[in-house]
């Protein structure tokens, strides 16, 4: 996978709808706006506004579990395609019909028998900033998602550790390292000057 590429999960529930006798279209939530992550080093939160634009020049893939070597599910290219992405106020939603293979056949199966609940989209970062709250914790607010790569209803509901975010995370503490020191040799120097040293 790209280096620059990061997985992230949703637990808004991935369930099938659809009014025939055969149910087949499956729908979910891939990310969720304002919402913040759980079971990564930092909290992470992906702004309202991160998407505009981004689904338009995107060439994104349904697949299971991330995995493209089995075969996809449905695909939007440039907003058009078997796969639905729509943009709300919650966050980005999507929908397709689960095609008639083996691989539709035990995504659905998995998902009636509730093997497969939440959602996973992988993206990379155009825009986001760091910053370390009053708890230590480092907060991450994505502001702008540079592209979106692939939706997926999974098994497993862990986060990845992408060498991206973690980057990313090492420069902001680099940063604040910085300016803590900055802000020392001010302090010693304002103290020098009072002293006439």
């Amino acid at each position: 996978m790209d280096e620059k590429r990061e997985i992230r999960n949703t637990a808004f529930q991935v369930q099938v709808t659809g009014e025939e006798e055969e149910k087949r279209t499956v729908e979910g939530y891939a990310l969720l706006f304002g919402v913040s992550s759980d079971g990564l080093s930092f909290e992470e939160v992906i702004e309202r506004g991160a998407l505009d634009g981004v689904i338009e020049k995107s060439d994104v893939f349904a697949l299971l579990n991330h995995n493209q070597n089995r075969g996809i599910l449905a695909r939007c290219t440039n907003g058009k395609g078997s796969l639905s992405l729509s943009v709300d106020s919650k966050g980005l939603k999507y929908r397709f019909e689960a095609p008639k293979t083996a691989l539709g056949e035990e995504l659905l199966e998995n998902i009636r028998r509730g093997e497969i609940s939440v959602s996973s989209f992988c993206f990379d970062v155009k825009k986001d900033a760091w910053e370390k709250k009053s708890d230590g914790v480092w907060k991450r607010t994505i502001s702008k998602i540079g592209n979106l790569y692939d939706i997926a209803p999974v098994y497993n509901a862990a986060y990845s550790k992408t060498s991206v975010y973690m980057r990313g995370k090492e420069q902001a503490e680099a940063e604040f390292v910085r300016q803590n020191n900055e802000n020392l040799e001010e302090y010693y120097s304002n103290i020098e000057k009072s002293l006439n040293i």
